[in-house]
């Protein structure tokens, strides 16, 4: 069995946020362990989830777990994303298609919390020691 992997985000009308998590999915299969990935965005950027899982099973993928880019289990993930999974089960009859938890709850997003805010104070104090 070949497992495709589609991480999931958003999407957002500024390319730079796009770009952003290109390249952290690119980042996160660089690492190893997954040989099929694709980005997916829900609205205001390509392609869409549809479109990755196509990708996806064009390279051989016999099953799909989708990984939601979101921080907490609201709307998007709880009405639109089984909306969108159901579809496509629809169009890929057979094929196995899971969802993974959002971000919210792994243990690491507690350190880049405090990690972001210590840069932050950081440069609050480089600035100031300029002045």
């Amino acid at each position: 069995m070949k497992t495709g992997i589609a991480v999931f985000a958003h999407g957002s009308s500024v390319p730079e946020a796009n770009q952003a998590v290109l390249e952290v999915v690119c980042a996160a299969a660089g690492l190893g362990g997954f040989d099929l990935v694709e980005t997916a965005f829900l609205e205001l950027a390509e392609p869409s989830l549809p479109v990755a899982v196509e990708r996806l099973v064009a390279q051989g993928a016999t099953r799909i777990l989708v990984v939601p880019y979101f921080l907490t289990l609201g709307i998007h993930l709880r009405r639109d994303l089984p909306r969108i999974v159901e579809e496509i089960s629809r169009i890929h009859q057979g094929m196995e298609i899971r969802i993974a938890p959002p971000l919210d709850g792994h243990p690491a997003l507690s350190q880049v919390l405090r990690d972001r805010a210590q840069e932050a104070l950081d440069r609050w104090a480089a600035r100031e020691g300029a002045q």
